[in-house]
């Protein structure tokens, strides 16, 4: 159980790769963790594992198989919302349990406390899933686990045992503590003289105040009675006395006022420890009622359930925004994983998660559909189209389909068939601060070094107008060696760009050395001197979507010059 996981099949190891700090940032993974929960805890967790890329179709399809459960059953998210609750209060009495400087009487009340929980979560999560039909090799193996422990760890005797000791430990309801003074009416010791099954009331111990205060003798003769000494263990040290030690004054001289300590620490709350020692003595035969109790358990514990916390929390926070999308009316789906060495990918009705987001919040937004696919004859892209018609949005919502399928997750498409990659690399526009030595064309090229000592043909590689930055001609130079490395890499890749000259020379391209991965054109799309958005496989526009433009907002040399003609006859 120890071992068990909702994200890692037992029999593939646990092996990923760790997406960059630049790679997260031009994904927006904080974005989505900001709209995942509000809670620092929970962020922190999902941006952890989504940053944690695993390649193993295997281990994917696994993910995705339960995370279609768990969004497929709104009752079985309630429970587990319910489940993560129960965990984080046994997450607590398990640390609280391991502190090694508690008496022996708390530790076993705190064991005692964590196995009553531990048996309600096994018990919660036993209930839970077999009230729904659930087809994942994860949620069905994890079932298996917990009956497993139901049926094995004596559940209804450990509850009946719990419930029996519980009652001897209630019955302690106050402690009844001797001060002793010294001439100068200074504390010195302090001891336990009882423990009780009663609690004091305020009104008791203000009257018998009261009553002392008030009588004509006022100080009692003597200091004991059979009920008023203070405790000594049957070997005869003073536990049960702790020394008050006197507290110097700025001058050196005693203020009177006094401190508890031991002779092995006086420092940490040593009147604590005074009275976790004493009650543990003097409550030997309960110690020993309860150790024998837990004798019969001690093969139960709850960490290997502590250990699904972050693995839940993740799956239920993005089921909940995804429910969210859906019921906005834009389109989820569950990915179909295809086998990695194929490294093809199809998505229809493709785009950003970003916008559909923005639906979601009441955003009156139109948005527009794509379909890409990749495989060998084109396997990597040559982007191009106008500024601000939609690059790097498509750009992006690539690499989230990736991101997302690979943790499981649907997808914002209708249709999506992926090979994971083992790794996505990015390359967009950097920030200024970060140019500074390099300069802007040093530090790209710099970056890009470094992801082609990275990457292999299982990739997905994301250039978000790159070389934009150095003038046409440097930049075309570099564009046309950089997409030659891809084609012999033959990684995946959208290399999005102004440098519609680059997309002109596929042939050049494609011939630059024998591989199985081609390079293609795709181009957003132009409707009547707009732009729509729309992505789609065809040779760059060139110069055609400058005319339509002109034409459009009456530009064109034909059109100012009839315009002047009409003006001059006038």
């Amino acid at each position: 159980m120890a071992d068990f996981s909702l994200m890692w099949p037992s029999d593939c190891p646990r092996e990923y790769k760790e997406l960059s700090d630049e790679s997260c940032n031009d994904l927006s993974l904080e974005l989505f963790c900001s709209r995942l929960s509000k809670k620092e805890y929970d962020r922190n967790i999902i941006f952890t594992m989504l940053r944690q890329m695993p390649s193993s179709a295997r281990v994917v399809k696994y993910r995705v198989d339960v995370f279609d459960d768990i969004l497929r059953h709104p009752a079985l998210r309630q429970n587990i919302a319910a489940l993560l609750e129960q965990l984080e209060f046994l997450k607590s009495l398990h640390k609280h349990a391991r502190d090694s400087e508690a008496a022996s009487i708390w530790q076993i009340i705190n064991r005692l406390n964590e196995l009553d929980s531990y048996i309600d979560c096994v018990t919660g999560i036993k209930t839970t899933l077999e009230g729904q039909e659930i087809h994942s090799e994860g949620l069905q193996s994890l079932l298996a686990l917990v009956r497993g422990i139901h049926s094995e760890s004596g559940f209804p005797a450990l509850k009946e045992d719990i419930k029996r000791v519980a009652g001897d430990t209630a019955k302690i309801r106050s402690v009844t503590l001797g001060v002793n003074l010294d001439r100068t009416l200074a504390p010195t010791e302090v001891g336990v003289v009882s423990i009780n099954n009663k609690p004091y009331s305020r009104a008791g111990v203000l009257s018998n105040f009261y009553e002392f205060a008030s009588a004509k003798e006022g100080l009692h003769n003597g200091s004991e009675n059979a009920s008023m000494k203070f405790h000594t263990p049957k070997d005869g040290s003073a536990v049960g006395v702790a020394t008050l030690k006197q507290i110097p004054g700025a001058n050196g001289a005693f203020t009177g006022l006094a401190r508890v300590y031991t002779s092995g620490d006086g420092e940490s709350n040593p009147l604590m420890n005074n009275l976790n020692g004493v009650i543990t003595d003097m409550l030997k035969p309960v110690v020993r009622k309860l150790n024998d109790v837990l004798a019969k358990y001690v093969d139960v514990s709850g960490y290997s359930l502590i250990s699904l916390i972050p693995e839940l929390t993740f799956y239920l926070r993005w089921a909940e925004l995804i429910e969210k999308l859906t019921t906005a009316g834009v389109p989820m789906c569950k990915p179909e994983i295809l086998p990695e060495s194929r490294r093809e990918f199809y998505a229809e009705g493709l785009y950003n998660l970003k916008l559909g987001l923005k639906k979601a919040d009441g955003e009156p937004l139109d948005i527009v559909l794509n379909t890409v696919d990749f495989r060998a004859e084109r396997r990597i892209y040559i982007m191009t189209g106008p500024n601000r018609g939609g690059k790097t949005t498509f750009t992006q919502a690539v690499g989230l389909i990736f991101l997302m399928a690979q943790h499981g997750l649907y997808v914002p498409a209708k249709r999506c068939m992926l090979s994971p990659a083992d790794c996505i690399y990015t390359h967009f526009p950097a920030d200024e601060n970060r140019t500074v030595d390099l300069g802007r064309l040093g530090e790209e090229s710099k970056r890009m070094s470094e992801i082609f000592s990275e990457a292999t043909d299982r990739s997905l590689l994301l250039f978000n107008e790159s070389l934009a930055t150095t003038n046409f001609e440097e930049g075309l130079y570099i564009a046309k060696d950089v997409v030659k490395a891809l084609h012999y890499l033959g990684a995946r890749t959208i290399f999005n760009t102004h440098m519609h000259d680059l997309a002109m020379h596929l042939d050049e391209l494609n011939q630059s050395e024998p591989t199985d991965s081609a390079v293609a054109s795709l181009i957003t799309g132009i409707d009547n001197g707009q732009r729509s958005y729309k992505v789609s496989l065809a040779p760059p526009c060139g110069q055609s979507y400058a005319r339509d433009i002109a034409k459009k907002y009456g530009v064109t040399y034909g059109q100012i010059k009839a315009t002047i003609d009409e003006r001059k006859t006038h």
